[in-house]
């Protein structure tokens, strides 16, 4: 009997172990994939390559006359979860994306699955703003955005309006239908400064 006891005992302990271990590796994880939602002031110096990691939203509420930023809250991460659905139907998911910065030259390639598409940058207000401008596979197309630096790498953030433009593009250029695309402008009604970007890893 003491036997038997002392089995159950050993095969519960382990179970908890397990039990333990696995929440503490799943809390690691969703720890890792925060890391581009935490931002800190201070410019970023674009050079090198960055990986796309998933959507990045920005929004305020204005409540009472405060306007108050709603980044990293369950606004934001609800928004962003929308978007990373609609855009990995499409098969932009992170990973899927990547933009390697030339800076001694000012040009970039906006490398989308096996499609690059090449440009021109500028930074400015200190490295906390960036004007991408691409090529003629683009139509010249331009959009200047904010920057931020992220415990990973950066935050780019356009207008929604920007952001939606430029992704219907993308996504032409992927041989995909945008048929959603359209309704990411609209799933921030009711808040202010809506803005949709792209976080990235470096």
């Amino acid at each position: 009997m003491k036997k038997i006891l002392a089995i159950v005992a050993l095969s519960a302990a382990v179970a908890v172990s397990a039990n333990a271990q696995s929440s503490i590796l799943g809390n690691l994880g969703n720890i890792v994939s925060g890391l581009g939602n935490v931002v800190y002031s201070g410019p970023v110096s674009l050079n090198g390559t960055y990986t796309y990691n998933g959507i990045a939203v920005s929004v305020s509420s204005n409540e009472g006359g405060i306007l108050t930023n709603l980044a990293g809250s369950t606004v934001t991460s609800g928004i962003e979860a929308k978007i990373d659905g609609i855009l990995a139907k499409v098969g932009i998911k992170p990973g899927a994306m990547s933009v390697v910065f030339n800076s001694s030259e000012g040009t970039f390639v906006w490398t989308v699955g096996n499609i690059p598409l090449s440009g021109t940058y500028k930074v400015g207000d200190g490295e906390k703003t960036v004007t991408l401008t691409f090529g003629k596979n683009m139509q010249y197309f331009s959009m200047t955005g904010t920057l931020e630096s992220t415990l990973d790498g950066a935050r780019m953030l356009f207008t929604s309006e920007k952001a939606t433009t430029f992704l219907k593009k993308v996504v032409s250029k992927l041989g995909q239908s945008g048929g959603e695309i359209g309704s990411i402008a609209k799933l921030a009604e009711g808040y202010d400064n809506y803005k949709v970007g792209f976080k990235f890893t470096k």
